[in-house]
């Protein structure tokens, strides 16, 4: 038996006003150029910038490069995990799934939506990545930005799959600060 939100639930109202964001969002990358900068920003975000800067600090920063690489390459092994298991947990359709005037204009890595992917280990990285190289926030700060909007403008995900990544990625960075000595965005 398949059950249903009620039209007036606040539930209901969040998800159709959800449903209509992505629609918008969607459909800016009609555009070309839209559409060249956010498959790109999302292609970058699949690891290929991520792996780029891990081998940058290694040449550029020898050991200390190394560390962070590493601090680096675990947080992200801990955010595969984690991001695989809601996504089998939720199976929350993407929105393209959900509404045929959605379109995806990149293939998905995967068949679920929640949460993003892409975000999580961006913010993630990007939080590790400037507890060690606070200069690196200029970079981090807008490509971070642009892989999450990429998400919602592409059509593989909604702006609560987002949101809910970068509260994750965050937490996710924080722990991971927490448990490295001598690493922390704050001082």
């Amino acid at each position: 038996m398949s059950r249903s939100l009620p039209s007036r639930s606040p539930g209901r109202r969040i998800a159709t006003a959800e449903s209509g964001w992505c629609l918008r969002a969607n459909r800016v990358c009609a555009r070309n150029g839209a559409l060249r900068y956010f498959a790109a920003a999302s292609r970058l975000g699949d690891g290929v910038f991520w792996y780029a800067l891990m081998g940058a600090l290694l040449v550029l920063d020898g050991v200390a490069g190394l560390r962070a690489s590493l601090h680096l390459a675990l947080t992200g092994l801990v955010a595969l995990v984690l991001y695989k298991a809601l996504k089998r947990w939720t199976k929350r359709p993407r929105p393209f799934a959900s509404d045929v005037r959605i379109r995806a204009w990149v293939a998905p890595l995967d068949e679920f939506s929640f949460p993003s992917g892409h975000t999580l280990h961006a913010v993630a990285f990007s939080l590790v990545a400037m507890a060690h190289y606070p200069l690196l926030a200029w970079l981090l700060v807008p490509f971070t930005a642009s892989v999450a909007a990429s998400r919602v403008m592409l059509g593989l995900h909604y702006p609560s799959d987002v949101l809910a990544a970068t509260g994750i990625g965050c937490a996710l960075a924080g722990v991971s600060l927490w448990l490295v000595p001598g690493v922390s965005l704050f001082v």
